[in-house]
């Protein structure tokens, strides 16, 4: 099969993504502005190209086959790639116009990605900026795909050479042990970890890097992980909590300077923190609105950094 030789177009790729989004030829024909009689002749001649099934009829539909499944996915990743284009040639046309979509670890980059949006925005008003937070086990396929134009928070172990990536590290972060201001705890001068057991915690997610290194720090300690807890990634439902109860929450470092409602408790994590950056695919040209943000992004980690160079203060 040469899916090179010619016989493809753009326009049986948009079909095909079109039809697995709504689940029949009739849907898809109707959202690409095409008769049904043309919808089912191009996706004959996709499947005669292709040389397999892509798809089954079913009671409510067309459901893709494994082959459609998979044709689909890199599909998407064209007509990703074309937006994307029409928006480059848009930007590069029109100067300051576009859109930067910016997937975000939850409780991954809640200083720094703000800082650098808001100099974004003063500097090129009419420059849209999407959000999306997830893990990443749901933003690394999503930024593959097209659908993100990069991933701020934090980044772990340098991606291989088949994993399509490139990362950029801007600053080390600690992580530090909170709660309410006034906490039984905060006005001692010293406390180990075991003294955080006798309230109730907040704890990563499993999914989380940051789970992953508590759960290896309270090993290391011969400490259980708290049976009192909740787990939340949220950081404003951390904060909620950590101000009605005497829960003990793990923070950024930045988080907790910037919230004169919460302390952090002289408890050293050493083998806690994590690195911020930027991840983008590895073979993906930038728009001009990225380029921008990415400039911000590097001007607020320098800043961030001087920040995190002056000694913490614990209250």
């Amino acid at each position: 099969m040469d899916l090179l030789d010619g016989r493809l177009k753009f326009r049986h790729l948009t079909l095909l993504v079109a039809i697995v989004e709504h689940g029949s030829v009739v849907r898809a024909a109707e959202t690409l502005h095409l008769t049904q009689p043309a919808a089912t002749r191009t996706l004959r001649e996709l499947e005669n190209i292709a040389d397999v099934p892509l798809f089954v009829r079913v009671p409510r539909g067309m459901q893709p086959t494994v082959y459609g499944e998979a044709m689909a996915e890199h599909a998407r990743a064209v007509v990703a790639e074309m937006r994307r284009a029409g928006e480059h040639l848009a930007d590069l046309r029109q100067g300051r116009d576009g859109t930067v979509t910016v997937g975000t670890l939850l409780a991954g980059a809640n200083v720094l990605l703000p800082r650098a949006v808001a100099r974004l925005k003063r500097e090129r008003p009419r420059v849209t900026v999407i959000v999306r937070e997830g893990t990443l086990d749901v933003l690394h396929p999503a930024l593959l795909a097209g659908e993100l134009d990069v991933i701020v928070g934090r980044v772990g172990p340098a991606p291989g050479e088949g994993d399509g990536l490139r990362q950029r590290k801007l600053y080390r972060e600690p992580i530090r042990l909170a709660v309410r201001a006034g906490h039984p705890l905060s006005g001692a001068d010293e406390i180990s970890l075991t003294d955080t057991l006798g309230y109730p915690w907040i704890l990563p997610v499993e999914q989380t890097a940051l789970r992953r290194e508590v759960g290896v720090l309270f090993a290391e300690r011969g400490l259980s992980l708290p049976a009192d807890r909740v787990e939340c990634t949220s950081i404003l439902t951390m904060r909620a909590l950590l101000l009605q109860t005497d829960m003990v929450a793990l923070l950024p470092e930045l988080v907790l300077r910037g919230d004169e409602h919460l302390a952090a408790l002289p408890v050293e994590l050493p083998s806690v923190g994590r690195t911020v950056g930027t991840t983008e695919a590895a073979h993906r040209t930038r728009t001009p609105a990225l380029q921008a943000l990415l400039h911000h992004l590097d001007q607020e980690a320098a800043v961030l950094r001087e920040t995190l160079s002056e000694a913490p203060t614990v209250r």
